[in-house]
């Protein structure tokens, strides 16, 4: 069966959780429907384990929408969300509406948009024109050299009351999922008992509605700095495909993340 966004919602509804990993291609959307990850997030992080750059920032909108097409190619069941990559929805609602359109219409079933209550307008703009929005908070890979590097967010008490500010107006403006990165578990556990639609959580503790992992670090082949957030599924699997089915039934029993990987 075909995973839409009502479909997650229940999951939501029944007080279960869902899986989120990224995909590149045709092959690995194929392998990881077959394994049961619900929603397979074409991240612009391709530009790091796929164009070996140190940023997202030179990921183009062409790059999104090709990498989207060969997702779409091989996941038939699954649910695509693609991130909009830096420069695409920063400059008005209308021109990121039609660089939405064309991710839509390459094979994406929900684009996802970094930035706190400043995209509110935006989102609010694609969501009331039938273009499904996660937004994504916390640590923004997008806005590296403005945050000073790879660090936690909402650490402190005035960026934390920030944050769940931020949440509550995205959610607000219409966006239907949250996606939240490196920030503390207390402060994600806060933020997702306080909001009525589902939570991903990446570097964000156990109680977000879903996980998402980047595909390369859950296998342990992207040789880079390791960040805490991150397991190695492979150290305890025999193949690839048991590595996945493993994270999938690891994030759905609730046994990742655990304390390990959280930030406090």
């Amino acid at each position: 069966m075909k995973t839409t966004i009502s479909s997650l919602l229940k999951i939501y509804e029944n007080g279960e959780k869902f899986t989120v990993l990224t995909c590149y291609d045709a092959i690995f959307a194929t392998l990881l429907t077959d394994c049961g990850v619900d929603v397979l997030l074409v991240g612009d992080s391709l530009g790091n384990v796929i164009q070996g750059e140190e940023t997202t920032l030179s990921v183009t909108l062409e790059n999104m929408i090709y990498h989207t097409r060969c997702v779409a190619r091989g996941a038939d069941e699954a649910f695509i969300m693609v991130d909009m990559p830096f420069g695409t929805s920063q400059l008005s609602p209308e021109h990121t509406f039609e660089n939405a359109r064309q991710l839509i219409a390459a094979g994406a079933h929900m684009v996802k948009i970094e930035g706190g209550r400043i995209m509110a307008d935006t989102i609010q703009f694609l969501t009331k024109r039938g273009i499904p929005v996660c937004a994504h908070i916390g640590l923004m890979p997008q806005s590296i050299h403005q945050l000073g590097g790879y660090k936690i967010q909402g650490n402190t008490e005035t960026s934390a009351k920030q944050l769940l500010e931020d949440a509550q107006i995205l959610e607000k403006s219409g966006a239907n999922l949250l996606l939240m990165e490196v920030i503390p578990a207390s402060l994600a556990k806060q933020i997702t008992e306080t909001l009525s639609i589902p939570t991903i959580g990446i570097g964000a503790g156990i109680d977000c509605t879903a996980q998402v992992l980047v595909l390369h670090d859950m296998l342990g082949i992207y040789k880079k700095k390791k960040s805490k957030f991150i397991k190695n599924f492979m150290t305890e699997s025999h193949s690839i495909r048991e590595a996945v089915c493993n994270y999938v039934k690891a994030v759905k029993s609730g046994q990742f993340p655990d304390k390990e990987h959280e930030f406090q």
